[in-house]
């Protein structure tokens, strides 16, 4: 075990503290018991003479400055990771790399290709999270993101790996029930099903004879990803506009309908990977992001 001096494991501990939210848990992983892991809390505290965290006895939160002391922790043994990486590199990448992608595109189009990509480079360990939230890449949250849509202003360097169409789409049952919309204006009359991402307006694009126009929806349930969208849609609850990747199977066994294509504007969103440019890119994260756009183009 290293010393309790030595910043760098601190930092660690810190970090795996705030991940697990127990003493006992992030001491079991470092292999202290939960009164050391105390101590060493406290001695961090001490050297920087700021509180980090609130101890309750059902939970730990962060203040203000642990959350600062965090996101600088994980950033710097980021960068000690990458330099160790780097420096016992002979050639062949390695180290662990960390992926970020959606609940959907992550199941269904890039996990499927991890298997071919370790079997590739066996160095390295993926450790992939997928989830429909939007990581902090540049906070060191994840070293690789794939990211649907226009991407915002940002340093992070960006590969895009092709393009994902979407679809409106529901049930035979449902629009047995309901009805079929034949117009998008009747969609007002209709359960359409959201995101509730604060990102996502509850708008969705179509083409007329007067050119491109969004038009406002709504309905009774709003999800954080588009597999709860889409299966809500299985179920006879509404509409979703969805991926049309995540849906193919469905619609080609009937269990879904495509509605409204003929007023589809070519609703397309760019897919992309994301990740911290520069000199400095660990070669792990540079092979993986070319093998993605080669598996994935077009």
């Amino acid at each position: 075990m290293r010393h309790s001096s030595d910043r760098a494991w601190s930092m660690e501990l810190f970090a795996t503290v705030a991940a697990t939210g127990s003493f006992s848990a992030a001491g079991r992983m470092m292999d202290l018991t939960p009164s050391a892991v105390a101590r060493a809390i406290d001695r961090i505290e001490e050297r920087l003479g700021a509180r980090l965290l609130i101890r309750t006895t059902r939970a730990l939160t962060l203040t203000a400055e642990g959350q600062a002391y965090l996101q600088a922790a994980r950033r710097i043994l980021a960068d000690l990771d990458d330099s160790e990486a780097a420096i016992a590199d002979q050639g062949a990448p390695r180290g662990r790399l960390r992926v970020s992608a959606g609940l959907s595109h992550g199941r269904l189009a890039i996990v499927p290709l991890l298997g071919e990509f370790v079997a590739l480079h066996p160095g390295i360990l993926v450790d992939i999270n997928l989830t429909d939230k939007v990581v902090d890449i540049a906070g060191g949250q994840a070293d690789v993101g794939i990211r649907f849509g226009p991407l915002p202003d940002s340093l992070l360097m960006a590969r895009k790996l092709g393009e994902s169409r979407r679809v409106i789409v529901a049930s035979p049952d449902y629009l047995a029930r309901c009805g079929n919309p034949q117009l998008p204006e009747d969609l007002l009359q209709h359960n359409c099903l959201n995101f509730n991402f604060r990102r996502a307006e509850p708008v969705w694009p179509f083409r007329g004879p007067g050119g491109d126009y969004a038009l406002a929806v709504n309905g009774n349930m709003e999800a954080n990803n588009g597999e709860s969208l889409s299966q809500l849609a299985l179920s006879g609850v509404g509409l979703a506009r969805v991926g049309a990747f995540s849906v193919e199977a469905d619609i080609a066994a009937g269990r879904l309908v495509p509605v409204l294509e003929t007023f589809n504007p070519g609703d397309i969103e760019a897919v992309h990977a994301v990740f911290v440019g520069g000199a400095n890119t660990p070669t792990r994260v540079r092979v993986f992001v070319d093998f993605l756009a080669e598996r994935l183009a077009g």
